[in-house]
């Protein structure tokens, strides 16, 4: 412990700090689009005072915290990531709104806060100044230190109605709780996630940079599986995580890294089980980019990298289901299409194998696949890996596609270890295949189509891999 501070010390640390500001900046390259999602929320709300947080640090442990990630939505409308931040969309007399975004200042060096304080900037990094931020978003900034008090002021001054985004920052929810209805603030949160249903081509710009790092990661992890059966799933986390962190910001999402019997838990994370020469890793993971889009996709790959005759038709199931609902991705078909079609197909393989008694029709209308199949096709993706999960049912899964959604297609097949229904060889057998698909005006495009998919070519680009 160091001695109570000096005057000395505390006038020594006030001085001699040379000037570091950027003058030299220019926009961020997301400000345009991130202007005109803002302009479809101010045209959604008109009259109607509008805060949308970023979210503060949490507490991991005594006087740790958990690495922040700002929320979707806020990262969505300013294309910034910064604790502490909200904007604010205040509405004019004559119509329309003026954007403003609350931004943590540089740290003070007359108070002593740059060093003093746990996430002064002589600790946790340097961070851009109001007048930086201003030129890299586009958008007005003040301080958010003010924020509580200068939304409380013009609430007060000037009555409208004011939505909130819930859930990310406390003290707006207390200060403005007579200000703001929960009905209302639904409402902006619904708007919200449905405003991320169909990406603008910066967007999918994003999506195909996290998938492309993905393509990476799962090679990597092929180029180790040795190392891994050596180990332990761990081995295959690290290995896909090391390469999220170099070539993005991370991982979208827990890795499930799922060896033999594990893969069918459909969220395995804990990722500490034996992996085994003879049976099957399920392996879906995401890099997130930079800008916090991520990818998503899964791939069940033979350990040893040659499918058993049982894998390989249990396999070539799940890819037929797949290639079924890829096809029924296109514009104008309905969401659920892609998974009707997907179920249909392994419907039909789990009668052909009797284990389900037909018609497959009788099947389908009890839902008695299921038993194996377990969960829905897919899935919206952008910002957050289940993007858009606050939309209406009508705006969503009953939804007509539109060019520029972006979901995932990943039907699978689970054989539990106890499932004394299925012979004794499908036991403790998962298999699942994703991938992200882009909705075009002609069709769709496979986002991750560099990723083999057929047995026999992940065989093939395996033994490449490996020698």
């Amino acid at each position: 412990m160091y001695p109570a501070l000096s005057d000395e010390l505390a006038e020594v640390m006030k001085s001699g700090w040379a000037d570091t500001e950027l003058r030299d900046l220019v926009p961020d390259e997301q400000a345009p689009y991130a202007a005109k999602r803002r302009a479809a929320l101010s045209a959604r709300f008109p009259g109607d005072r509008l805060v949308v947080p970023a979210g503060r640090l949490k507490t991991r442990a005594n006087d740790t915290e958990y690495e922040f990630r700002a929320s979707s939505e806020y990262v969505h409308l300013t294309g910034n990531q910064a604790e502490d931040a909200v904007l604010v969309l205040e509405p004019r007399p004559e119509g329309g709104h003026d954007p403003r975004v609350y931004l943590l200042p540089r740290s003070d060096r007359e108070t002593g806060e740059f060093w003093l304080d746990g996430q002064g900037e002589l600790w946790v990094g340097r961070r851009h100044s109001l007048a930086e931020a201003e030129l890299l978003l586009g958008l007005p900034t003040r301080d958010s230190r003010k924020v509580v008090e200068e939304l409380v002021a013009a609430a007060e001054e000037h009555p409208a109605t004011t939505r909130l985004l819930r859930s990310y920052d406390a003290r707006l929810e207390t200060a403005l709780a007579e200000h703001t209805t929960r009905h209302g603030d639904e409402e902006l949160r619904v708007f919200l996630s449905e405003l991320r249903l169909v990406k603008d081509e910066w967007e999918v710009g994003q999506l195909q940079a996290a998938v492309d790092a993905t393509v990476i990661g799962f090679t990597d992890v092929v180029r180790e599986l040795a190392q891994a059966v050596a180990s332990s799933e761990r081995w295959i986390e690290g290995t896909f995580n090391r390469r999220a962190r170099v070539e993005g910001n991370g991982v979208g999402y827990g890795s499930i890294c799922a060896a033999g019997p594990h893969a069918t838990t459909l969220h395995w994370v804990r990722n500490d089980g034996a992996v085994r020469p003879g049976e099957l890793l399920l392996l879906d993971a995401g890099v997130e980019t930079h800008t916090l889009y991520t990818a998503d996709v899964t791939r069940t790959l033979p350990i040893d990298g040659r499918f058993t005759d049982l894998q390989r038709r249990l396999y070539d199931a799940v890819l037929d289901a797949q290639e079924a609902g890829i096809a029924a991705v296109r514009p104008g078909a309905r969401y659920r299409d892609f998974h009707d079609a997907a179920q249909q197909v392994l419907a039909e393989r789990l009668v052909e194998w009797g284990l389900l008694e037909g018609p497959v029709e009788r099947v389908l209308e009890l839902g008695l696949q299921r038993r194996w199949t377990l969960h829905g096709t897919g899935h919206m993706l952008g910002l957050d890996v289940h993007d858009c999960a606050h939309a209406r049912t009508e705006a969503y899964v009953d939804c007509v596609l539109e060019p520029g959604m972006v979901l995932t297609v990943e039907p699978g097949l689970y054989f539990q270890q106890d499932d004394l229904t299925v012979p004794e060889e499908y036991r403790g057998v998962g298999i699942r295949i994703e991938d992200d698909i882009l909705v075009t005006a002609d069709g769709n495009r496979n986002l991750s189509a560099a990723l083999p998919r057929g047995a026999a070519e992940i065989e093939a680009w395996m033994s490449g891999l490996r020698g």
